[in-house]
């Protein structure tokens, strides 16, 4: 299951990761955010142990969303060694989500 992500527990799970990170910034409100939703609960799954994946709700966690720009939601960047490295907004196929994931653990 994605992790939940929030403004106090960033730090530690994101920028210190010795994994990429995947994350996914929404808001219950979101039609959109609810569509991607279950891919990257998917992923979660399938990239256990060699990925971390979290989501961010936005109107409970406003300084990581205003800390990356985000701007229009979802919004999906992935990290490495605690750097955004890609990024993707909007709902978009698993696989276009997978292979950037995987980009980043090769």
């Amino acid at each position: 299951m994605a992790i939940q992500i929030t403004d106090g527990n960033f730090k530690d799970t994101v920028i210190n990761s010795d994994k990429p990170v995947l994350l996914d910034f929404w808001a219950e409100w979101c039609g959109p955010c609810r569509m991607i939703g279950p891919v990257v609960e998917e992923l979660s799954k399938q990239y256990e142990g060699q990925a971390v994946i979290g989501k961010v709700n936005v109107d409970e966690n406003p300084e990581t969303a205003i800390q990356y720009g985000i701007r229009s939601i979802p919004t999906l960047l992935i990290f490495k060694n605690g750097q955004v490295v890609d990024k993707q907004i909007g709902v978009v196929p698993k696989s276009v989500l997978e292979n950037k994931l995987k980009a980043q653990i090769a």
